[in-house]
């Protein structure tokens, strides 16, 4: 049984690690999802959040009360937005109208301050990142608030350390390669990190969206993948980091993401299904025996509406 709990942010990490039971490779390869969908918003950028803003907090750059500001496709912003009511510090936040809607709502009823703006593809593209990235700079220095920047702050980095503890205790330290799509870079990094802290050989494959593959030298575009795909090699990233990478396109992740609903009752967003794909992919290339773990971002309940359209086109 459980002790009790001081708030709700003491049920940040911990979570389960389920084995795929149907979609498996042809190899006999075993892959192991992570279940951040267990976090309090429904997605492991709690983890994250709370590190940035306990750091920030434990070095005063964030005063008691003071205000803090992020720019964010939807997932970190929904989860600043949990850490701040926690904690009583007063959010501003910069999303768009290509993010889904459920989570601009989840952000607005966890009492975050929201400035929308709007994308010409409805979907993400760098401009809207550097548009967004702006707009975030120019609500800091007229608020004076305290703006966590994904995209640069290296305090998330304590987060995903302790992720890859999590996983390399819950293997018994049975890993032979690490999947993860890429956003802020911010995972990828801390996961792989901490895996090679255990054990060098661990192999780390980072994804992106293949309609924007600019981690693998190729041009900016625009994708439906929520969270991940910047548009630009984000400052996070680290150069030789990555042992791979592998290119998953929206539609594939989006079928992807189906499969888990109905074939194995996991219920993740596109960037979960981009991650399973790559997976099974590494598995093939790893062989008979090996174990892959990769990670279920995010709950699907963040994005009824936009898996609602593709049903209605008969998907």
């Amino acid at each position: 049984m459980k002790a009790l709990q001081r708030n709700i942010l003491d049920g940040i990490g911990n979570t389960s690690l389920l084995p795929l039971r149907k979609i498996l490779p042809s190899n006999g390869a075993r892959i192991l999802l992570k279940i951040e969908s267990e976090n309090p918003t429904g997605s492991m950028k709690d983890r994250m959040a709370l590190a940035m803003i306990e750091a920030a907090e434990a070095d005063r750059r964030l005063p008691k009360n003071g205000a803090v500001v992020e720019y964010t496709a939807g997932s970190t912003g929904v989860s600043l937005s949990l850490v701040c009511a926690a904690k009583g510090h007063p959010l501003y936040i910069v999303s768009s109208d290509a993010f889904s809607k459920e989570k601009l709502d989840h952000m607005e009823i966890l009492g975050a301050r929201l400035q929308i703006l709007h994308s010409e593809s409805g979907g993400m593209t760098e401009k809207l990142t550097r548009d967004m990235i702006e707009a975030a700079r120019v609500i800091t220095e007229k608020t004076g608030g305290f703006w966590t920047d994904q995209l640069r702050n290296e305090d998330q980095l304590s987060a995903y350390h302790k992720m890859a503890e999590e996983i390399w205790s819950q293997t018994d330290g049975q890993v032979d390669g690490f999947v993860q799509m890429v956003g802020t870079g911010g995972s990828f990094r801390g996961i792989s990190e901490g895996l090679r802290r255990h054990n060098k050989k661990v192999r780390s494959v980072a994804v992106e969206p293949a309609e924007s593959p600019v981690l693998s030298g190729g041009k900016t575009g625009s994708h439906k993948i929520e969270g991940v795909g910047a548009g630009f090699v984000a400052p996070l990233w680290q150069t030789g980091l990555a042992d791979q990478i592998d290119l998953v396109s929206t539609e594939e992740a989006m079928a992807m993401a189906f499969r888990l609903a109905r074939e194995e009752g996991v219920f993740g967003g596109t960037s979960t299904g981009g991650n399973v794909v790559a997976a099974l992919r590494l598995a093939e290339q790893l062989g008979p025996g090996s174990t892959i773990v990769t990670v279920m971002c995010d709950t699907g309940m963040k994005y009824l509406k936009t898996y609602g359209s593709k049903l209605s086109r008969g998907a």
